[in-house]
């Protein structure tokens, strides 16, 4: 197999596992408090459960994508089929039970699918860099533009579906659809892993300090995202009194990653990952700056904070995997258990949002789609963009004093 080829199938699968990740932590809140009744406080509590389960479980998934790893085709084709079923019981099938205990049960099975297939990908992808020019960065370029263009199509594809009367029953049989046909042209992929010797479990991971900074840093720079993404429709359609506008600020943003992944590439082979990654951290904060002051009426303005801080997360999305992929080649091969530690950090943040957004929200006063008076707004306001405008700063200064020895 030729490694070009290798790369589209990359970047096809990646695409997606991503239109079953983050859009969903997008449309499927919203979408259960619109149509079946649930309340914030309900959503709160749930997605907390559910999210310290999925970080909880992560560290034992990746222990069993490496234990099982003579059989990942097999292992992959049935996780994946798993991931659909439970995409359709999440939107498409009328709830069997009250519709917070069917919220639940359809995102632990698609949350349990999703993170196995993820790490099963990303360990395969260390594998896989060795055979590719450009190695980890060139991989994760390839990789991390497929995920943002799936992220494109997932988060828009509700939107342009509304006119057939059940945009969300479509929107689970397309990804049915294509979750078979990324399966079936990954496949070749799962049995070419080389001669990567077994992992030597977490403690080598856990016991390099370098692979350790790269967790914190990961874990740090992931909650911005956690929290924007949660907060998003709410911030447009209550904020900045736009609702229905969602879809293409959503698209705007994500093509706006999408087409920085490779300008980032480019940069880090010239100046260095860790330099590069430094300036996309600066560039997130300047756009959350700029979103404190929107309210009412800012689209436009917000347009060009969705502009920036997209283009910052492509190189989040990219740089930051391929500097601890790299490490793993170093340190821990097989690379299964680390990644099953780097969704672990980086889904902790989606655990944490959960628990803690809504009540805040709710604490001030905040209604959903009722008019809202300014201390709900300015709530909103803040968690939106103020916490994440200092968590990445955190990153920032963390990044900033982490020695050259991580580069790629």
């Amino acid at each position: 197999m030729t490694p070009g080829r290798g790369l589209v199938r990359y970047a096809g699968f990646a695409a997606v596992l991503s239109a079953a990740g983050l859009p969903i932590y997008i449309h499927a809140p919203k979408f259960y408090v619109d149509t079946q009744g649930v309340t914030l406080a309900q959503l709160s509590i749930a997605l907390f459960a559910l999210r310290l389960f999925d970080v909880v479980q992560d560290p034992l998934l990746g222990c069993l994508s490496e234990r099982t790893r003579e059989f990942r085709g097999s292992m992959v084709a049935g996780a994946g089929a798993i991931m659909a079923t439970a995409m359709a019981m999440l939107f498409a099938i009328p709830p069997m039970l009250p519709p917070i205990w069917w919220f639940a049960l359809s995102l632990a099975l698609l949350f349990s699918a999703f993170s196995f297939l993820t790490i099963c990908f990303y360990a395969q992808g260390v594998a896989r860099a060795a055979q590719t020019d450009g190695n980890h960065v060139r991989l994760a370029a390839w990789r991390e533009t497929g995920a943002l263009i799936g992220v494109c199509i997932a988060a828009v594809l509700p939107t342009v579906l509304t006119g057939t009367g059940a945009p969300f029953l479509w929107y689970a049989l397309a990804f049915a659809a294509a979750t078979a046909l990324a399966l079936l042209l990954m496949a070749p992929e799962w049995s070419s892993r080389g001669t990567a010797p077994r992992s030597t479990g977490l403690r080598t991971v856990l016991s390099d300090a370098v692979a350790r900074r790269l967790l914190l840093i990961a874990l740090v720079n992931a909650a911005p995202v956690a929290v924007t993404s949660t907060l998003f429709l709410f911030f447009v359609a209550d904020r900045l009194g736009a609702p229905g506008q969602e879809g293409w600020l959503l698209l705007l943003f994500f093509l706006s990653a999408a087409a920085a992944v490779p300008a980032w590439g480019k940069a880090a082979a010239r100046f260095g990952a860790r330099h590069t990654l430094m300036a996309a951290m600066t560039l997130a904060i300047v756009a959350f700056a700029f979103a404190l002051p929107l309210g009412t009426g800012d689209l436009w303005a917000f347009a060009a904070v969705c502009i920036a801080s997209g283009a910052a997360v492509g190189a989040d999305l990219s740089l930051l995997p391929a500097l601890f992929a790299r490490r793993m080649a170093v340190i821990a091969p097989s690379a299964a258990d680390g990644f099953g530690l780097w969704s672990f950090v980086n889904k902790a943040t989606l655990a944490l949002a959960a628990i803690a957004l809504f009540p805040i929200l709710k604490a001030s006063g905040f209604v959903s789609g009722e008019q809202n008076g300014d201390l709900a707004l300015w709530s909103l306001t803040l968690l939106y963009a103020g916490i994440p405008l200092g968590l990445k700063t955190l990153a920032l200064t963390l990044l900033a004093r982490t020695g050259k020895g991580i580069d790629v």
